[in-house]
Formats: C-alpha cells, sequence, structure tokens
C-alpha cells in the first residue's frame, strides 16, 4: 500500500490517497462560491489529488467564522457548487465538501484583516451561539449558550445542508468536529459546563455529535461516504483527549462514519502544541489502530517521502495537505515523478513534465 495506490471507500473511488485539505479562503459575498472557488479548487484537481475538498461550508449564516465564508443554508448557493464540482470530476478526482458551524468562533474578521470580532456595521452578527456561554477569549463575543430549540434548529440545518450537498453532485461530506467550532466545543469539558443531557457525562458531550451525523445520514446515499474531522486533543489538562478520541471513533463508526480526519488544538487559545513534521500523524495511527476505523493524517506533511511512508506504514489511509497545496497546486504530479509512480498529467501540460 503507497500513496498512489487508489482507494474505494463505500461506492466511491479514489485515483489516489491525496486530498485537499479544507482551507478557508475568506473570498464569498452572502456565503455564495464565485470564479475564486471555481480556480483554486479546480486547479487542485488538474494537480493530480484524489479528494478535492472545498473549505469549511456554514450550515447557517451564523455559523460562519466570518462574513466572507462559504455556505450552504439557502438553494442560491447550490449552483455555483454544482459547476465547481462538475469541473472537479471532469478532471479525475472526487469532490467533497465539508459541513461547518463556527459556534463561538463565528462574527469575526478574515486573518489578514487581524481575525478579531466583526459589528454589524461590517457585515457581523450577534448572537453567536455555543454549548455554554463561554468566550473563546477575554476579547472575543461572549456567545450565548444553546437551548434545546436552538440545537435541534442546528441538527435541522446539517441534515439541510448535506440534501443540498447531495443535489450539488459531492461525492464526499466531511464534518467539522474539530478546532473549537461549534462541535468541538459540544465535545470538551473545558468549553461545554451544561448540566442537561448535552454536557457531563462523554456520553452526554457527544449527544450532538450523534443527532448530526444521524440528521446527515438521513439524507446523505448510502453509497457515498461520510468523514468526521476531529481535534484528537485539546493539547491542555482536563480536556478533550486521544482516549477520548478513540472512544469516539468505536462510537461514530456504527452511525455510518468512514474515516476521522485527525488534526488536534484549536478550543483553547493558550494551548501548548508541540508543533513539528507530521506532528498529528501518531493520532491518526493511533485511532486507526485502536478505534478500526480509517483515518486520515493532516499538518505539517510536505514531502512526498513523508507522505508515502505515512500510508506504507499503515499510520493513515488518507494524507491531507493544505499549505503545500497552496505552494504547488501540482504538488501530486510532482510527488509522483519524486517517488517514481504513474501519474497522468493533463494533456494541456504534458509538454512540460520532466522527463529522464
Amino acid at each position: 500500500m503507497h500513496l498512489f495506490d487508489p482507494i474505494t471507500i463505500r461506492a466511491v473511488a479514489f485515483r489516489n490517497r491525496i486530498a485537499v485539505s479544507p482551507m478557508c479562503q475568506y473570498s464569498c459575498e452572502d456565503g455564495s462560491a464565485n470564479d475564486w472557488h471555481l480556480v483554486h479548487l479546480g486547479a487542485r484537481a488538474i494537480g493530480g489529488a484524489g479528494l478535492v475538498m472545498t473549505e469549511a461550508n456554514a450550515v447557517s449564516p451564523e455559523g460562519r467564522i466570518s462574513p466572507a465564508d462559504l455556505g450552504l443554508w439557502k438553494d442560491e448557493q447550490m449552483e455555483p457548487l454544482a459547476r465547481i464540482v462538475r469541473f472537479i470530476e471532469k478532471n479525475g478526482a472526487v469532490a467533497g465538501t465539508q459541513l461547518a458551524h463556527a459556534g463561538r468562533k463565528a462574527s469575526t474578521s478574515a486573518p489578514w484583516q487581524g481575525g478579531g470580532p466583526v459589528d454589524a456595521s461590517n457585515g457581523g452578527w450577534r448572537p453567536i451561539y455555543a454549548p455554554s456561554a463561554i468566550p473563546f477569549t477575554h476579547d472575543s463575543i461572549l456567545p450565548e449558550a444553546l437551548d434545546k430549540a436552538g440545537i435541534a434548529r442546528i441538527v435541522r440545518a446539517f441534515g439541510e445542508a448535506a440534501r443540498r450537498a447531495l443535489a450539488c453532485g459531492f461525492k464526499v461530506i466531511e464534518i467539522h468536529g474539530a478546532h473549537g467550532y461549534l462541535l468541538s466545543e459540544f465535545l470538551s469539558p473545558l468549553s461545554n459546563h451544561r448540566t442537561d443531557e448535552y454536557g457531563g457525562s462523554f456520553e452526554n458531550r457527544t449527544r450532538l455529535l450523534r443527532e448530526v451525523i444521524a440528521a446527515i445520514r438521513g439524507e446523505w446515499t448510502e453509497g457515498l461516504p461520510l468523514f468526521l474531522r476531529i481535534s484528537a486533543t485539546d493539547w491542555t489538562e482536563g480536556g478533550w483527549t486521544i482516549r477520548d478520541s478513540i472512544a469516539l471513533a468505536r462510537m461514530v463508526k456504527p452511525l455510518g462514519v468512514d474515516l476521522l480526519d485527525c488534526s488536534s488544538g484549536g478550543n483553547l487559545p493558550d494551548a501548548k502544541i508541540p508543533l513539528g513534521a507530521g506532528y498529528q500523524v501518531p493520532f491518526a495511527a493511533q485511532i486507526r489502530r485502536e478505534g478500526g476505523v480509517m483515518t486520515g493524517a493532516v499538518g505539517m506533511i510536505t514531502s512526498p517521502q513523508q507522505a508515502d511512508q505515512i500510508i506504507r506504514n499503515g499510520d493513515a489511509d488518507l494524507v491531507l495537505l493544505a499549505r503545500e497545496f497552496l505552494r504547488d497546486p501540482q504538488w501530486p504530479l510532482h510527488a509522483a515523478q519524486a517517488l517514481g509512480q504513474p501519474c497522468d498529467w493533463p494533456v494541456q501540460y504534458d509538454r512540460a513534465r520532466p522527463r529522464p
């Protein structure tokens, strides 16, 4: 098994094990994709990726990270995404989308604008929602704790977004349960201080996620894969741990989750994270081994040899790259040459392919 081996998950075949990780572009108006997204995502399909994922696709307007986020909360947002899906598939890749709700990290500006809270005059909104009324940082917006009606509304929104994703032609949905956004906030005891059936025990803190999985699977075709991105650890004492992640893997696989995309952190601003090449790969390996589920490895994976070794070692089933794809949209084509593996270049580019 190596990086350029094809893989089939449910009824979907991927030409290799390289995936474009969701990367927020902060370039939408009213949640709609545009030519930027077509070129950005289309270039990675041309470049040889097996799976091309959109950025986080908000399931409701208040679930956006910023006013310029992608969304799938209304039918008018479907056709621009369907156009992108058609282009991705025409160029040999599988099109996926990540469904998300930002929770207490909503209504902020783009990173190049500082990333701070945005008020109504600049397109922001209030209230924002979380499991508990705990802000992300001391200068973040104070969120409102969701009531039962609000929780039910969000579960429905995930299901409705899945219906639209299916109609757009996406073949993979990834649920964003990581990085301190809403579902991650419910999972972690550091951000979830509820005393009802959505807080306290592991069973209760995972309840919203299980309801979201059920809502999506209720709309998502049986033959199509469902991924879940998690933060495998909060990197903070008293928070979510790798043991929790393994227990979660065992819990969600029978519910219809096919692969855990294993990231980490993001729920606490001051977590001490030991950054380094492939620093999250051991989480993917341990969850795959002990959780009995397919995994994806992500985070500071840069070289073809590094990515290939992750697959050859059995540490993960997919390798997801983000920043490396920003640096090099044709990373898979170049990786195939570096590893001596066959890979079809687009005929339009073939004349430029380096040859021995």
